[in-house]
Formats: structure tokens, sequence, C-alpha cells
């Protein structure tokens, strides 16, 4: 597929999507970003992602992997006016994590009508020991403050890390997850010394299918702000199925929003908890990276 056409593609799907969630796309919300980030579209993961949190969905969220040949994405996001270093510590997390891990991909976020959001860090075949995070220079101190928490809830392998530079936070991806880790016990111990909702059974069942389990940092808090479940992606969904309710809207965009693919939409769900309540975020596909294609195919094949 020639570059020009994977951006307008892209592009016309988000904004399509946008109309189908109700949610006002600003007009230099989308394209810039898509644009600024095209090398590898054609194969690019694309998945936009919708909260339950309201019925009248505010925000509709894009992600695209973007490939490490393409450069510093920081620098990228710089140069096209997304982002303005500000000499906070975020400006220079990227870099801390660049010269420890070994990146296998990154991925951008933005919101049709927020704009640019997040670039993640993804090192699946450099997974990182959380103690040794915790020691990069410019990392939220609150991670090193929660250390034994994570500890004794078997959290220490992080695969991706996400930097929210609006919003000033840090998601840390947990993976390698034992059975312990996923258990009942573990997770209502868990949501008990962080001081969130303990989850009912629905959530619980839901949760302990998590292949990775994120949390959520700042440089403003000296602990966990939100924890957030996520089993793999998978073929086809069922709201009915879900520890949550669905709201009517989001659950027509889910099923109707443009995919490149044949067949049922590819949807990742995750729930999340903070301190206000739970809600969940659905994210259907609209083109799998091959990273994406070999997750699938080791759900399929049990392997994951």
């Amino acid at each position: 597929m020639p570059q020009a056409t994977g951006i307008n593609e892209v592009c016309s799907a988000i904004e399509e999507a946008a109309r189908l969630a109700g949610v006002p796309a600003r007009p230099d919300s989308v394209r810039p970003i898509v644009s600024a980030f095209a090398e590898g579209l054609h194969e690019a993961g694309v998945v936009y992602s919708l909260s339950t949190r309201q019925d009248t969905p505010a925000e509709l969220d894009f992600t695209l992997t973007v490939p490490t040949r393409s450069g510093d994405p920081y620098a990228t996001a710089l140069a096209h006016g997304f982002l303005t270093a500000t000499g906070h510590p975020l400006d220079t997390l990227l870099a801390d994590i660049q010269s420890r891990c070994t990146i296998s991909e990154y991925l951008i976020d933005g919101g049709v009508a927020g704009g640019f959001n997040k670039i993640y860090a993804h090192f699946p075949q450099d997974v990182q020991d959380v103690a040794g995070l915790a020691e990069l220079p410019s990392m939220p101190p609150a991670l090193a403050q929660s250390l034994g928490l994570l500890a004794r809830h078997g959290l220490s392998d992080v695969a991706m890390i996400g930097i929210d530079y609006p919003r000033r936070t840090v998601n840390l991806y947990f993976t390698q997850l034992s059975e312990q880790c996923r258990a009942p016990a573990t997770i209502l111990a868990l949501h008990r010394e962080l001081g969130l909702p303990a989850p009912g059974e629905a959530m619980l069942a839901f949760a302990a299918r998590s292949f990775r389990i994120y949390t959520t940092l700042s440089w403003d808090s000296a602990g966990i702000e939100r924890i957030c479940y996520a089993p793999p992606p998978a073929r086809g969904w069922e709201p009915a199925a879900l520890p949550a309710p669905v709201p009517e809207r989001v659950a027509h965009f889910v099923d109707h929003a443009p995919r490149a693919y044949p067949g049922e939409p590819i949807v990742i769900a995750a729930v999340k908890w903070a301190p206000e309540g739970e809600y969940l975020n659905l994210g259907p596909y609209f083109q799998l990276s091959p990273l994406m294609r070999q997750v699938i195919s080791a759900v399929h094949n049990g392997k994951l």
C-alpha cells in the first residue's frame, strides 16, 4: 500500500469511527498525527479506544504502532508541535527508557478531540525488572515507593511503558503474570492496599484472565493512582459477558467501527479501577500489526 494511500485510509477510518461514536473530531487532531508517524503505516497496528465511563463519550482515542526505524518519536512530536519541552522530568523519561531497554516498537496515542496524548515504548523481547526501572532518573518517585507493594502481589516484569504528556502520568504494563498474581485473593488484597473499591465476582473473574496488568503513577502523588486489567484481544465479543454494563452507543460503535480485515471485530477490553470507580475501555482494531497477529494466534492456540 503506498504511504499516501495509507494515510488517507487510516484518517478516514478514524474520522468515520468518531462520527459513529458521536465524538466531534477537531480538524487538526487526526491527520497531522497520522502523517507525522506514517512510516510503516501499511503494516501498523491501528486501534480505537472508547470508555464506558460516560454514556455519551467525550473522546475517542486512537493508537498507532510506529517502527523503531522511524527514529525518536519524542523528537518527532516536538518537531511537529505536538509537544513542548517544559523542563519537567517527563521530557527526558523516554530517553532514559531508551538507554536501558531494547525497544521493539513504539506506539503513539491521540484523541480526535484532544489531539496528541502519549508515547509508548514496547519491549516484549527485553522485559525489565520494575526495581531497575525505578532507578531511572526521570521516573516518578512514586514507583520506588511502591516497589514493596508490587512485589507482594507478584508484579515485577514490565514489557511496556506509556507516557501521557498532557496528564503528566506514566503507565507500567506488567507481563508474565503468574496464576497467583491473578488470583482473586491477591487482587482483593492489592485493592485494599491501594485504597480502591473491592471488585465483585464478575470483575475478579475478568481480571483473572489478564495477560497485562498496568498501573498509573504521576510525579504529583506518592502511590499508584489507578490499576487496569486487560485480557488478550480476541476476535468477536459479547457485551453481556463483560463485568460492567456497556452503553448501547458504545456497543454499536464496537460492532460497526471501520476495520481493514474480514469477519468479526477484534477487540481488546480492559477494566480500570480508580478512586472514583470502575469502568471499561473497549478497543476494536482497524488494522493489526504483525506482532498483534502473533498474539491473536497464541490466544487461539491456547499459548497465551
